[in-house]
């Protein structure tokens, strides 16, 4: 896969307002506590103030990562999916070869993954082994827990 971030519109949304929430409330609130810290003398011997700028860098941090990925975003809508085989935003019925058990995943962003509802991240290991299969097809998926397959029961958005 590429270095894209293929997103909805909702989730390209929901990155802007937390980038701007970082930007302006979150600098601010940084700037207020590295305040409140230098107001308490030494700076050598100031656990305040150390806390305070190194929050301030993961703060920076944070909106740096979430800029390069809007930089690299791309909105995907369910009407453009083609759906004769698995990819971004596609809605999978998979049969577990060594368990027989269905499953259902909903392949997804690394930003919109969450396990608990369904949804695989695209650079998952199971997201990259059923990427391009068709129905009917088997996924061969190594992931940390071993190897084990997947058949394609259906495709749907």
């Amino acid at each position: 896969m590429s270095d894209y971030n293929y997103l909805t519109k909702e989730t390209l949304a929901q990155m802007k307002e937390e980038l701007s929430l970082l930007k302006t409330s979150g600098r601010a609130e940084i700037a207020r506590q590295i305040a409140e810290a230098r107001e308490k003398g030494d700076l050598k011997e100031n656990a305040e103030y150390d806390a305070a700028k190194e929050a301030q860098g993961h703060h920076e941090a944070k909106i740096s990562r979430l800029e390069t990925a809007l930089m690299n975003a791309r909105v995907i809508d369910a009407k453009d999916i083609d759906i004769s085989k698995v990819s971004v935003l596609s809605k999978v019925t998979v049969t577990h070869m060594g368990t027989k058990k269905t499953l259902i995943y909903h392949i997804v962003s690394e930003k919109e993954a969450d396990l608990k509802l369904g949804k695989i991240s695209v650079t998952s290991p199971i997201g990259k082994g059923l990427l391009g299969k068709q129905v009917g097809e088997i996924a061969d998926i190594t992931a940390p827990v071993g190897t084990f397959k997947l058949k394609i029961e259906n495709i749907g958005i």
